[in-house]
């Protein structure tokens, strides 16, 4: 593999557990499994959201409003698993 096209996978592969935590997190929280009043809680929270954000906002803005369900996540999520498996072999070596 290419090193653009392992760097490119390594990225993907940080994002795509970033998004996991994020997701399981979310439900944790909605759930009250995790207290938002605990600082490690909120600040974790609050990171994932700083750095997924921008990834998600473009995304909700063509989305329809879903109001308590958010789709953005899983756009990206089925986006980030369909270039890892069928962009990222068909770079040349």
């Amino acid at each position: 593999m290419p090193p653009i096209a392992t760097l490119l996978d390594l990225i993907l592969s940080v994002l795509f557990f970033f998004m996991i935590v994020h997701i399981i997190m979310s439900w944790l929280i909605n759930f009250q499994v995790l207290n938002m009043g605990q600082p490690i809680v909120a600040q974790i929270w609050y990171g994932m959201n700083r750095l997924l954000n921008p990834i998600y906002d473009p995304i909700r803005r063509v989305l329809p409003d879903t109001r308590p369900l958010d789709l953005a996540p899983l756009v990206v999520f089925i986006g980030v698993i369909w270039v890892r498996s069928s962009i990222i072999p068909l770079i040349p070596v």
